[in-house]
């Protein structure tokens, strides 16, 4: 395959931005950021299901999400459902390749040199640096791969179910809608799973509800607002591919 043609062109740098996206999440994910910290406001110090204190502490990885959303809702509206379906397996794979090749990494004898570091004024272990920051536990590698695959499924379903119902019209609730109900999943399947069921934690379910409903709330804003991106980049490829083939790739890919 030589990539000679716009259509062939395009699924290529969709598919690399959706799996770089998709693992580059992973490793920045192990980031826990406060979003009000980040925006200079007050912490909302929220009191659900009995869990006190809870304000918005997300992991880094929501950064790149919003861009893997998009390319999923683009690639399935001018690819059709089953390329979605190959790279989101094909995505989860290459995460464990990723993580396979990270824990041999983290086996590697480290040289004395490089051990012990000044960084910003302070002495720092640079293997234990690296050990926790890519050492992720093996609950939580499984339960966002499981996550980030039934988010995906349900996405694709879902962003086609509206579509037959909607025909061309309303990008907007065929893309945020199907978006919205795939991020209700993986924010819930994720905390079950690597602080749920994990042996090592003892969450109860109403931390895991609480804890999931407060980061759902989150990316539930953030889809929307990113609404009027998903327009935007449409119409970039609806002008690169032009009006024929665009309209024939939209027809395609409905029908797979």
């Amino acid at each position: 395959m030589t990539f000679k043609t716009k259509e062939s062109r395009l699924l290529l740098i969709l598919a690399t931005f959706f799996v770089a996206n998709a693992i580059l999440s992973e490793f920045i994910g192990v980031k826990i950021f406060s979003v009000e910290g980040t925006l200079g406001i007050k912490h909302f110090d929220i009191n659900l299901l009995g869990v006190p204190n809870l304000s918005f502490n997300m992991s880094a990885g929501v950064l790149t999400w919003p861009i893997i959303f998009i390319m999923t809702d683009i690639i399935n509206e001018y690819f059709g459902v089953k390329q979605v379906r190959f790279l989101s397996v094909l995505t989860s794979i290459l995460i464990a390749f990723a993580f396979l090749v990270i824990w041999g990494a983290m086996g590697l004898t480290a040289s004395d040199f490089w051990v012990h570091q000044n960084i910003n004024g302070a002495d720092l272990n640079m293997n234990n640096a690296f050990a926790g920051i890519f050492g992720q536990g093996m609950w939580i590698i499984v339960g966002s791969i499981v996550a980030f695959l039934v988010g995906q499924i349900a996405d694709v379903v879902i962003f086609h179910r509206i579509k037959r119902i909607t025909g061309e019209r309303a990008l907007w609730l065929r893309s945020t809608g199907s978006t919205l109900v795939s991020q209700l999943i993986d924010s819930f399947v994720v905390i079950f799973i690597a602080f749920y069921l994990n042996p090592q934690y003892h969450w109860s379910w109403q931390m895991v509800a609480a804890i999931g409903l407060v980061n759902y709330t989150y990316k539930f804003l953030v889809a929307i607002l990113m609404t009027p991106v998903l327009y935007v980049v449409h119409a970039i490829i609806d002008s690169y591919l032009g009006k024929d083939l665009s309209g024939r790739l939209v027809k395609m890919a409905g029908r797979n």
